[in-house]
């Protein structure tokens, strides 16, 4: 059974193709810059090279059309023709909190999503739009939606809400949904699958680290908290997101800049993180690493902030716990970087942790990095988001 997993942002669009029995990855490519001049299309089917193609794409449809004509071509293809892909697969950024699974996507569901589009005006737009394109050219496919909320939807009351007046949550849902949940769901259960115990039986603490930074608690098998809130913007230093702040720094520059609201939300989200940290040195972690081992401030302030935001909410999640059996990485920076992990775990003495610096260093697997002695086993698990939503698309189909 091939699935064909979807995940469309404003003017990009990200595809896997998914034997979903053996799980085994067929092809994937990206299509770039979108309705904007330069756009291409990069290929790859499984074991073969990248292909480029640099072509007008005026819109998510036209890019749609181009990646299923390279999956069926007849040099480069995968398949002989689309009745060859059984489902397609749908990442979808906001379910709010009509969406606690993923769902086969009718027009009640398309309607539903376009509603939370007030809560995630810059992705579940363009969600929608592949969407609408892959049922155009695909009709007859099958499609499910898979939620970046849908995995913390098991967060209790008080993990939820705000300290607003209550009329804010009754009217307009005002209230922590959290993101990146594919991504914490798959880490862990494959922790446990690594630890060879029981989901059920553990706490997990998963950190989420790249340009968009999480941390989540699962106890027994269920989200409890996470640290992004109605937005992906609260939370851990990101980055270019500033993660949690005084609400009244809001006012207080909009007053000492003569900036509005507007402008205020574009520097939080835009300027801000780890970028604004390190005075626009870099929002890369390569790039700072570099500038912190070089001596420079930028470099040196910003790293250490971050770690010790991301030790901040593991002591915090420990004790929502009431303990922690396992800590897991993942992301672009979680998996990559021996140095940002070691500078968090060298915080969490007080867990029992020792770092064995020879596992640490390895990349690119499931690892346990800590020494067969410690209490909390901390682990690097390779998120695999896009085997996630084949896995929610085949149990929907």
């Amino acid at each position: 059974m091939n699935i064909l997993v979807i995940n469309c942002g404003s003017s990009s669009l990200k595809f896997q193709l998914i034997d979903a029995e053996t799980e085994k990855l067929i092809a994937k490519g990206l299509c770039e810059r979108i309705g904007i001049e330069g756009s291409q299309l990069v290929y790859q089917p499984t074991g073969k090279d990248k292909i480029t193609t640099v072509t007008p794409m005026e819109d998510h449809t036209t890019a749609v059309k181009l990646v299923l004509n390279s999956l069926t071509d007849k040099d480069n293809g995968v398949v002989n023709d689309l009745s060859e892909i059984a489902a397609v697969g749908h990442r979808i950024v906001h379910g709010g909190e009509k969406f606690a699974k993923s769902t086969l996507i009718t027009d009640e569901v398309v309607q539903a999503i376009t509603d939370c589009n007030e809560l995630a005006p810059l992705h579940n737009p363009a969600n929608l739009i592949g969407i609408a394109a892959c049922k155009e050219l695909m009709p007859n496919t099958p499609m499910a939606a898979v939620f970046d909320t849908a995995f913390h939807q098991t967060m209790p009351q008080e993990a939820y809400l705000y300290g607003l007046p209550y009329e804010y949550y009754e009217k307009y849902k005002v209230r922590r949904y959290g993101f990146h949940g594919t991504s914490h769901s798959y880490v862990s259960n494959k922790a446990a699958e690594v630890l060879g115990k029981k989901y059920e039986d553990l706490k997990i603490i998963v950190c989420h680290l790249g340009n968009g930074a999480s941390v989540s608690a699962v106890k027994n098998g269920k989200c409890i908290d996470t640290s992004m809130g109605l937005t992906p913007l609260e939370g851990l230093i990101m980055g270019t997101r500033s993660g949690d702040i005084d609400p009244a720094i809001i006012e207080f520059i909009a007053h000492k800049e003569n900036k509005s609201i507007d402008e205020i939300m574009s520097i939080l989200n835009k300027k801000s993180g780890v970028l604004g940290l390190s005075s626009n040195l870099s929002s890369d972690f390569r790039d700072l690493q570099e500038a912190y081992e070089s001596g420079k401030e930028e470099g040196i302030r910003t790293i250490e902030t971050f770690a010790y935001r991301v030790t901040k909410y593991i002591g915090a999640y420990t004790a929502a716990m009431n303990g922690v059996d396992a800590i897991c990485f993942t992301a672009g920076l979680g998996e990559n970087s021996p140095f940002v992990r070691e500078m968090i775990c060298s915080r969490l003495g007080y867990l029992g942790i020792t770092l064995d610096k020879e596992q640490n260093a390895k990349r690119g697997e499931d690892l346990i990095i800590t020494t067969s002695d410690s209490t909390t086993k901390v682990l690097v698990i390779p998120t695999n988001e896009e085997l996630a939503i084949a896995r929610e698309t085949k149990a929907l189909i």
